[in-house]
């Protein structure tokens, strides 16, 4: 028996990257996930039906909160309710504030800020309705506390998601309904290739102290082992998934005698 058979998982921005990654990684776990995007998902669908699990696209904007609304009241009237949310849909423009394109920079805001909100409001009101707990799963970013120059908005957006998990955690306790976080690091999706050509992602990658970006089904490892029930005790947690990205890996040089990595 599988750690998610029998669960209903929505996961939102999940026709490529990170996203689809976590609504293959659920199926194998047994759920039936509702995999939400504006486009459509159909390489997900695919390969989550090649490996025998089941789910279904659940096509719609984020930002939407009627729509939201219907696909989440549509999950619970012909499934039985919501028992994991994974919120990953994501969208970034790189400028300077001072100069940026506000119709880009609020698109990134309603898209990386109120698209969560939307989504965990609406699935707590049924979590709660239903009163069998659940588990939210918010993918956020290191954007949340480091301020990357051109990134303001999304910066922003990421901050307010830190806060409104660990608010939503605190608030949604006494319905055992928990709320994590996940902070992936620098990931080799196709949203990359918005900033970065091929060669600035590999040669970035190897200058990591893993030795390589992080890969999709990497932070998707982690989402699922949060959606497990044996990690009942995890709430209001952050799970940074970023290969040692964040430790100081620059101050190397200080320590003499040190292994010498490939190609160094």
């Amino acid at each position: 028996m599988s750690a998610l058979d029998g669960k209903i998982a929505i996961v939102t921005g999940a026709a490529r990257g990170i996203g689809a990654a976590c609504a293959v990684e659920l199926a194998r776990a047994g759920a039936h996930v509702l995999v939400n995007d504006i486009l459509t998902p159909d390489e997900t669908l695919e390969t989550i039906a090649s490996a025998g699990g089941k789910a279904e696209a659940a096509i719609g904007d984020v930002t939407d909160r009627d729509t939201v609304d219907r696909l989440v009241h549509d999950a619970r009237d012909r499934l039985g309710g919501v028992d994991v949310l994974v919120t990953n849909a994501a969208y970034s423009d790189r400028e300077l504030f001072y100069k940026a394109d506000l119709a880009g920079f609020e698109k990134t805001i309603d898209v990386c800020m109120w698209g969560p909100f939307n989504f965990l409001r609406a699935v707590s009101q049924v979590m709660i309705d239903r009163g069998r707990g659940g588990t939210i799963v918010c993918i956020s970013s290191p954007h949340a506390f480091k301020a990357i120059p051109g990134a303001m908005s999304y910066n922003m957006a990421k901050a307010a998601v830190d806060q409104m998990a660990r608010t939503a955690a605190c608030e949604l306790a006494e319905h055992r309904i928990r709320v994590n976080l996940v902070h992936p690091g620098w990931t080799d999706t196709p949203g990359e290739r918005k900033f970065f050509h091929e060669d600035e992602l590999r040669d970035q990658g190897q200058a990591l102290p893993w030795g390589r970006l992080a890969q999709p089904d990497d932070i998707a490892h982690g989402v699922v082992f949060l959606c497990d029930p044996a990690s009942d005790y995890i709430n209001g947690a952050t799970l940074s998934i970023d290969g040692g990205a964040l430790l100081p890996h620059d101050q190397m040089f200080r320590v003499e005698g040190r292994p010498a990595r490939d190609g160094n």
